[in-house]
């Protein structure tokens, strides 16, 4: 039997659960169990351990392998880690600060302004306090945050789907054929680390976390404004249901954009043109959003003209990418969840120019490998080791082809 303390606690959940239905599946544990508890961080971390140690042993062999192709053909695979593509505009950012651009024949230039800066201070904090270079400085910033992001895929998979799920969820993002770059020095890792616990601050209603975390991350990345979108788009069901007797959810919905939003109104400001200088210069790298008007230009030249394997991996993981988040949507998963995989989703599939890079852009939508997640708990066993190993081999051989091998950039 249940006492009068716990039948107290059920009835505040349930009047909680009312209020918001972000908390519905805390009414339903603690129907279930009489007390919503809430776990010590030792039995939490103890519960992420698995999880953790498959993405660490996902990422060393992947790491083993680009080695060997790198040193196959003569390449350092630390300096292709440290600096290769975008990793040496942070890099330069972080030692001397914006102001370096690129001008090219066609007339364009390309400006560091693109790059958002808090990766770059990252690296310019961790070169302060400790005698390394820029590029081993970047390198430990992106391990960093890739363990921390598992983490808090992890915790987000345990806490709306069991332990199963979001010990594979964290596995397959480790193992997805661009997961390469959570080893690179490159933003993806850092900005889904904060994603995924600012996601995670909304699922437990702790909106000065959420907004707080989605504001560093819209000073991380531009599809990081997906992140303020989400804590943005959750925040307002909250603030209708309970009023204005709490403050907090205005505070994270207030919050969350300023990050972002912030950035781009300073490189506005630094060009001339507060609104449209930052989108200017996204322009000058050919990055514009055209609703998806530039893939049917793409996959015509991409069929009749000789194409790099890149881009028609880029093409078939972007259309996966996409009916996965269909597949997602389908299962009417939280709103904070669905709002922020969709944008992240429509930014890269609306989004004209680099084609190549779009299946990267997808890296912080780890939500869209839950529908993978859940058919592998329910497959046979043997059907589901073949899957992962099969992954595993794509990851781990493309991951090497894109280093290594391909001359496009990431």
């Amino acid at each position: 039997m249940r006492d009068a303390g716990s039948e107290r606690m059920v009835g505040l959940t349930d009047q909680c659960a009312r209020r918001c239905p972000l908390s519905a599946e805390i009414t339903a544990a603690a129907r279930v169990r009489g007390l919503a508890r809430v776990p010590h961080r030792a039995d939490v971390l103890i519960r992420a351990v698995p999880a953790l140690g498959l993405f660490a042993a996902a990422r060393l062999i992947g790491l083993l392998v680009l080695a060997a192709a790198a040193w196959h053909r003569g390449m350092s695979p630390r300096a292709r880690l440290a600096s290769a593509w975008d990793a040496d505009w942070y890099l330069r950012i972080a030692a001397h600060g914006y102001g370096r651009t690129l001008s090219w024949p066609d007339g364009s230039v390309q400006s560091d302004l693109a790059f958002f800066p808090f990766y770059p201070g990252l690296i310019r904090a961790v070169t302060t306090a400790l005698p390394v270079t820029g590029g081993t400085a970047g390198l430990l910033v992106s391990w960093t945050a890739a363990a921390v992001a598992a983490c808090g895929i992890y915790r987000i998979g345990e806490r709306l789907y069991g332990r199963r799920v979001g010990t594979l969820l964290v596995l397959l993002w480790g193992l997805l054929p661009h997961s390469v770059v959570l080893t690179m020095a490159y933003t993806e890792p850092v900005m889904t680390a904060l994603a995924a616990w600012s996601l995670w601050a909304v699922l437990e209603r702790h909106w000065l976390w959420a907004g707080s975390l989605a504001l560093l991350a819209g000073l991380s990345r531009p599809n990081a404004v997906a992140v303020a979108a989400a804590v943005t788009a959750a925040a307002v069901p909250e603030i209708w249901h309970g009023g204005r007797r709490d403050w907090r959810p205005w505070a994270a919905a207030l919050c969350a954009p300023l990050g972002w939003c912030g950035y781009v109104l300073w490189v506005g400001l630094r060009t001339g043109d507060p609104l449209g200088g930052y989108f200017a210069v996204q322009a000058g790298w050919t990055s514009r959003f055209d609703f998806g008007a530039g893939w049917p230009r793409f996959l015509t030249r991409m069929a009749t003209t000789p194409y790099d394997l890149g881009f028609t991996m880029a093409a078939l993981l972007t259309a996966v990418m996409v009916v996965l988040f269909v597949l997602f949507a389908l299962d009417r998963p939280p709103l904070v969840l669905l709002v922020y995989t969709a944008v992240l989703v429509v930014i890269a599939a609306g989004g004209s120019g680099f084609f190549e890079s779009k299946p990267r852009f997808l890296l912080p939508a780890f939500p869209l490998l839950v529908p993978l997640a859940r058919a592998l708990t329910k497959a046979r066993p043997r059907a589901a080791v073949a899957v992962t190993v099969a992954l595993a081999g794509l990851s781990f051989c493309y991951g090497a082809y894109l280093l290594a091998l391909a001359p496009m950039a990431l």
